[in-house]
């Protein structure tokens, strides 16, 4: 059976996937996005749902850019998804606070905040420390073990189911093809052409974007290029719905537009394990009765857990291959908070046919200097 054709291949619909593949379209691309389905470990069906930039880029100002530019991209983008296809993708964008519960996690806090602003440079970065007084009017019912907070107006956070149901439904009614059960089983590539099986059948384009997750550093070799990402496990409980009581997120507590708290932020070495812990649940449902004692009262109906996909400094892998012009890979943790920057941004430089310089120290060539150095 010949190869179905397209004017570009997208490899991955999670939220990366999607949102590359509806840009695609978007820019004039005939696209296909393959999808390999419910054996895939899906990450953006467990992420915490975060639009989150206070807490990116410390060390590295060109990601503090690049989340920032996605933040500033987000409002635009959902109110355009919703009038394409009516789905509200649940986009607050009120700010956010990272909540300390003690003296010295305050000075850290307000430390990393105010190396972050110098990072910024002429970019600005505005952000402000809390007192208990302050937070208290802002947030009502904290805890007596929250001592203060950082605050910045660039937070906030989505519905990620949401998301991906408006991306794809988007993307196939301007035309996508989108292919589910449909594993990448053998590639040939050549510049400009390249040929994918899967079970699901042969598919054949120009161009290339690996945006498999995890499934990126098995894939990523054939095309010439590296994606040396590991997973790294994170827990979340889910509590009854409840009137609302929180107006704006924080790092590690938001209440969904459905009036359901989450509560996460666990970071757990464990491989490919799904399982989950009741020590780390624990941890999590402790620190969050702390910062908000009334969450005590609500019950516990939902927990799961979720494998980020991460580089070994942590920041995102955007590369283009040398050997095979036209194939492209895109790998990251932040598949929500950067979103529109890969569906408005990114994907607009891959339909030119090339990154721009901007997204040069995203490459892995940089694990290369690190080793070297």
């Amino acid at each position: 059976m010949p190869a179905r054709s397209a004017d570009a291949i997208v490899v991955g619909g999670g939220l990366v996937g999607s949102a590359i593949a509806w840009g695609l379209q978007r820019a004039g691309l005939a696209t296909i996005l393959l999808d390999e389905g419910d054996v895939a470990f899906r990450a953006s069906r467990g992420n915490f749902g975060l639009v989150w930039v206070q807490s990116k880029g410390l060390g590295a100002p060109h990601y503090q850019r690049w989340t920032r530019r996605s933040a500033e991209e987000w409002s635009g983008f959902a109110a355009e998804l919703q009038g394409l296809t009516g789905l509200d993708c649940g986009h607050r964008q009120p700010g956010g606070v990272h909540l300390c519960l003690s003296e010295a996690e305050l000075e850290d806090r307000a430390s990393r905040m105010e190396r972050m602003k110098a990072e910024a440079g002429n970019y600005g970065y505005e952000y402000r420390m809390l007192d208990r007084r302050e937070l208290s009017d802002m947030l009502p019912g904290i805890g007596r073990d929250v001592v203060g907070a950082s605050w910045t107006r660039y937070d906030g956070h989505a519905n990620p189911l949401n998301l991906l149901h408006a991306l794809h439904a988007s993307f196939v009614a301007s035309g996508g093809r989108y292919v589910s059960e449909a594993r990448a089983l053998a590639v040939q590539a050549a510049p400009r052409d390249f040929r994918i099986e899967t079970s699901a059948g042969d598919f054949r384009a120009p161009r290339a974007v690996l945006a498999a997750g995890l499934g990126n550093a098995e894939l990523a070799p054939h095309f010439g290029l590296r994606a040396p990402v590991r997973p790294q496990r994170g827990q979340i409980l889910v509590t009854e719905r409840a009137r609302e009581l929180l107006p704006m997120p924080t790092t590690t507590i938001r209440q969904t537009n459905e009036g359901t708290l989450l509560l996460g932020d666990s970071h757990e070495e464990a491989g490919f394990d799904l399982s989950q812990a009741p020590m780390v649940m624990s941890a999590i449902a402790q620190r969050a009765v702390r910062c908000f004692p009334w969450i005590d009262r609500l019950n516990v109906i939902r927990a799961w857990s979720a494998l980020r996909v991460m580089a070994p400094d942590g920041l995102p892998v955007y590369d283009e291959s040398e050997i095979y012009p036209g194939a492209f890979t895109a790998n990251c943790h932040s598949g929500v908070t950067l979103a529109a920057a890969h569906a408005k941004v990114f994907a607009p430089m891959v339909a030119a046919g090339t990154l721009d310089s901007a997204l040069e120290l995203f490459s892995a060539r940089r694990f290369k200097a690190l080793q070297a150095a």
